[in-house]
């Protein structure tokens, strides 16, 4: 079944983790071995197994923040170097869409005949096809960058990562909305970007879409409902984003499904892809339907396989879904949604209305 995944940091592990992507998980895997950073030799994702797991089609992200004070490969000093650094990610993109690996959709029909030619070559030859997402809003320079980075091909933006951005707070603090982050609001609406709500703290959440009367989504997020923190949304966000017909894609990393979760300590094997049924099946249940539940895994997203489900191997697997879907009384049509037809909807609406 097709799948398209609204979460993938291709780009950051590519020159971050220098993972060559056009290799194997076991190629990769190989290299790392013995490797003492964290999640190394231990990695999920490649294009092979992308295209084993028939991902057609993903939001590949460029993240970099402007952090002076921290001390991660994410942090720089400032926003001009943030920037770079995502100039440099579009850059890696770019190469491999000249070799013909990947392909950018811009645009409905871009992906509309994406789609139509995947299917015919039943993936074999396809490029596969990303559209491009910003995760931190830092490399956006000020609110009048937005359409440099609108012309480079960016289409969604989520405002903050960790920590405060120059525009709002997000995951692990509290507070709202910078006065630059209210007019880069103004102006990724008049473009026609797509505002993307993960990692916003709470009262950041309900400012920027109360702001933002533009297309939103939530690439990778679960649900506080069943595991509780800060990075999870809460009931009466999911019941708004609903109202506001967003798509919601479920994240498959170990900590945001198994409460009480301690890295470094607590084993993988506590943890399955019946969590992430979980979290899809809340989402559903709000809704009364299927229509706002999707796949964001962030896979690879700082972790590898010692934080991911134990039975998800490689990215591939995100093809036991469905059966898991079936398994709990799902109709085949909610599941194709859930697996690439709610995106494709939310795409298509998003990308008609900005005409």
């Amino acid at each position: 079944m097709i799948v398209i995944d609204a979460h993938l940091d291709l780009s950051w592990n590519a020159l971050n983790w220098n993972r060559d992507f056009t290799m194997t998980v076991p190629e990769i895997r190989s290299l790392e071995a013995g490797m003492n950073e964290n999640a190394r030799g231990n990695n999920t994702v490649s294009f092979a197994e992308m295209r084993k797991g028939e991902v057609a089609v993903c939001l590949a992200t460029v993240l970099a923040r402007a952090n002076p004070k921290g001390k991660t490969m994410l942090d720089f000093k400032s926003q001009e170097i943030a920037c770079a650094m995502a100039q440099g990610q579009l850059a890696y993109y770019r190469i491999l869409e000249d070799q013909g690996q990947l392909r950018m959709l811009k645009d409905w029909p871009a992906l509309e005949a994406h789609l139509r030619e995947w299917k015919s070559s039943i993936g074999s030859s396809c490029p596969l096809g990303f559209i491009l997402s910003m995760e931190g809003a830092d490399p956006i320079l000020s609110p009048q960058h937005v359409l440099s980075w609108w012309e480079d091909g960016l289409r969604a933006v989520g405002l903050a990562h960790y920590g405060v951005s120059a525009y709002a707070h997000g995951t692990g603090c509290e507070g709202g909305l910078t006065s630059p982050g209210r007019e880069l609001l103004t102006a990724m609406e008049d473009v026609g970007m797509i505002l993307d709500v993960t990692h916003l703290a709470d009262e950041s959440f309900w400012q920027a879409v109360e702001l933002f009367k533009g297309p939103v989504l939530a690439s990778h997020h679960n649900c506080r409902a069943l595991v509780p923190g800060d990075r999870q949304l809460g009931d009466d966000q999911i019941r708004y984003l609903i109202e506001r017909d967003a798509v919601i894609g479920a994240a498959f990393d170990a900590w945001m499904l198994y409460p009480g979760w301690v890295q470094g300590e607590t084993a993988n094997t506590v943890v399955s892809l019946e969590a992430v049924v979980d979290h899809i099946d809340h989402v559903c249940q709000l809704a009364g339907n299927a229509r706002h539940a999707a796949i964001g895994s962030d896979l690879d997203g700082g972790f590898g396989t010692e934080q991911c489900p134990h039975d998800l191997d490689t990215i591939a697997d995100l093809q036991k879904i469905p059966a898991l879907l079936r398994k709990r009384g799902y109709p085949e049509a909610d599941i194709e949604a859930i697996m690439h037809g709610n995106w494709l909807r939310f795409f298509q609406a998003a990308w008609l209305r900005s005409r």
